[in-house]
């Protein structure tokens, strides 16, 4: 193993740099796969051992990777933060090597501990902590980076904050009329007896919104891009925070129509304005009927002449937008968006901006690009005048009205909880002389269908990102719908996350389906690899080719065999539990001696 690994560590400073400098393709990969998941045994190559990248890629996001977009001449707009989105690199230009961790990496602190701080040597990035000390963002105490739950606009704590919010009552009465409408919400808790429990976070920071609402059963997606506060987001993820690294620049954010029940902006530094308001359309695409958007911003206050032009115009817009203010004190507003379509009939023709065009599809998300329109309800929404969703924690196991849209009945969704309860049970058996109940924290299902898998780890103390494939059927607006959270994605393609920030995997049929579209099973094993946590678990559930196949690669990846086991009459099906190890290259083990 250390002769492995010294070789690896080695022999990949030539494939670092040749990478960066962009002077020798060949050198890109030490040998040219021609492993593809299926083919005739003789015909596989497979390796003793993957080398080890260079140290300085231990932090590497294939398809964020500013390196790259530098080195492809790639021609982008940066006023719209197209640099911050999505771009990966071609087959020939793939990392072919496993991504070391930082010297002196230890494996993370627990949940809930975590929340409140974590290992210095795992994010060895102290900037913002200087940066913004004032703000009590994040304090270094010795090796540790402690969290004190401050932000920009929230120094005193996220939790102050949140509660505020929760219980702001409106300077005038409004056009809603309803409790609700005033925030002046019972217990002064955001979650409203169950009605607020999807929060979308932009420009999250490190994530201390997110963390403090969780205690009220509300679960926040804390968006950020990998911008000059870097590692924003590695950090959120390293305290058991549910993140993703993403912009509101030209295309859709990766999420369906009517998903969240909050929107939060808090000194975010996003131009709401641009663009004919594109980016507050956006939010308007995925803000349920009736949702809110809190935004903390001096605009809010205009205290000057230019946060008064602002806030004149985004009042103006947001009005055409038929939102409404729901509350106003200091330097937070909080609007709501209308429960039906009956405003946006009653706006003058020709009002700007228009509504989008019947045959657009507010779902359709993966490299879309986004539209200055508002996306009108549905027939459905029209007559429930909302969402027609069960309150937190019902709507879990409630059928969800949008499973209509793929002809599923309630049984069918019935059944599929309940057998993503028995093979959940049967995971954790397996599991057993492994784990404890804080051992796993940041979950991931790869292929997540109805979000069954999810759901049958509501006691469990973890989070789960839903992924739903990009080609397939758009089912996470039904796992939105039952309260939980997710993504789209090609598993083709890398993942938008940093290195190791998952603790378990689980990849149902995701082999299978990759090997029907002609992608590297093998770069989809590199890339389970780099977002893996050392010592973290991947469940395979799959045919006996693919768990044969993976088998294979167990020793190169420093994976081992942990239980496997049949469906259980469930047809052909093979359940494959592994470990992963924790190693550290020569070169890490000196530098943290």
């Amino acid at each position: 193993g250390a002769a492995d690994l010294g070789y690896g560590s080695k022999s990949l400073r030539k494939l670092g740099s040749s990478y960066l400098g962009g002077d020798d393709d060949t050198d890109g990969k030490q040998y040219e796969s021609s492993t593809k998941f299926g083919q005739d045994e003789g015909e596989d190559i497979v390796p003793k051992t993957f080398p080890v990248c260079d140290d300085r890629h231990s932090e590497l996001i294939p398809c964020l990777d500013r390196h790259l977009i530098y080195q492809m001449r790639l021609k982008l707009d940066l006023s719209v933060m197209e640099h911050y989105e999505r771009h990966c690199p071609p087959p020939e230009r793939r990392y072919n090597c496993l991504i070391p961790p930082p010297p002196g990496y230890k494996v993370p602190i627990k949940w809930p501990q975590s929340r409140d701080e974590v290992w210095k040597a795992n994010i060895p990035h102290t900037h913002l902590a200087h940066e913004k000390s004032d703000q009590n963002w994040m304090v270094v105490q010795g090796e540790k980076i402690v969290f004190p739950g401050g932000g920009t606009h929230f120094h005193y704590g996220a939790d102050k904050y949140i509660a505020s919010i929760a219980n702001v009552r409106p300077p005038l009465p409004t056009d809603f009329g309803s409790k609700a409408a005033m925030l002046n919400f019972s217990h002064n808790n955001l979650n409203n007896e169950g009605r607020i429990r999807t929060v979308l976070d932009v420009g999250c920071g490190v994530a201390s919104f997110g963390a403090y609402l969780l205690s009220s059963d509300i679960i926040a997606m804390s968006l950020a891009p990998n911008d000059v506060h870097q590692n924003q987001i590695q950090f959120a993820l390293e305290r058991g925070i549910p993140a993703y690294l993403g912009v509101l620049g030209t295309k859709r954010l990766p999420y369906p129509s009517r998903s969240f029940e909050l929107a939060h902006c808090s000194r975010c530094r996003i131009d709401w304005l641009q663009r004919d308001g594109i980016l507050l359309l956006e939010l308007d695409r995925l803000l349920r009927p009736g949702g809110y958007f809190a935004y903390s911003s001096p605009e809010a206050y205009a205290q000057d002449e230019e946060d008064l032009r602002i806030w004149r115009e985004m009042s103006a817009l947001v009005g055409r937008m038929c939102w409404r203010i729901a509350a106003k004190r200091n330097q937070t507003v909080i609007w709501q968006k209308p429960l039906t379509n009956d405003c946006y009939m009653e706006r003058e023709p020709g009002t700007n901006p228009p509504l989008c065009r019947s045959d657009d599809d507010p779902d359709a998300v993966w490299g879309v690009p986004m539209e200055a329109c508002i996306t009108p309800y549905s027939d459905h929404d029209q007559k429930a005048k909302g969402s027609g969703l069960a309150p937190w924690p019902a709507r879990l196991t409630a059928p969800p009205p949008r499973l209509a849209d793929f002809g599923y009945s309630s049984e069918m969704f019935e059944k599929d909880t309940e057998t993503w309860r028995h093979r959940v049970e049967s995971y954790w058996n397996l599991l057993s002389p492994k784990i404890e109940d804080d051992t796993s924290r940041n979950l991931m299902d790869m292929k997540a269908n109805l979000g069954s898998f999810a759901a049958a780890l509501k006691s469990k103390n973890v989070w789960v990102m839903n992924v739903v494939p990009e080609d397939g059927p758009n089912t996470l607006k039904v796992i939105y719908d039952r309260g939980l959270i997710g993504t789209t994605h090609n598993w083709c393609e890398a993942f938008s996350t940093y290195p190791r920030t998952y603790d378990l995997l689980h990849a149902w049929t995701v082999f299978s389906d990759i090997k029907k579209k002609g992608c590297s099973a093998e770069d989809l094993l590199l890339e389970m690899d780099r977002i893996l946590r050392p010592s973290g678990f991947v469940i395979i559930r799959d045919k006996q080719p693919v768990i044969d196949f993976v088998k294979k690669y167990l020793s190169a990846l420093h994976w081992e065999a942990v239980a496997t086991a049949d469906s259980d009459n469930e047809g052909d099906d093979i359940v494959f539990i592994i470990q992963k190890k924790l190693w550290l290259t020569s070169e890490s083990l000196r530098n943290s001696e």
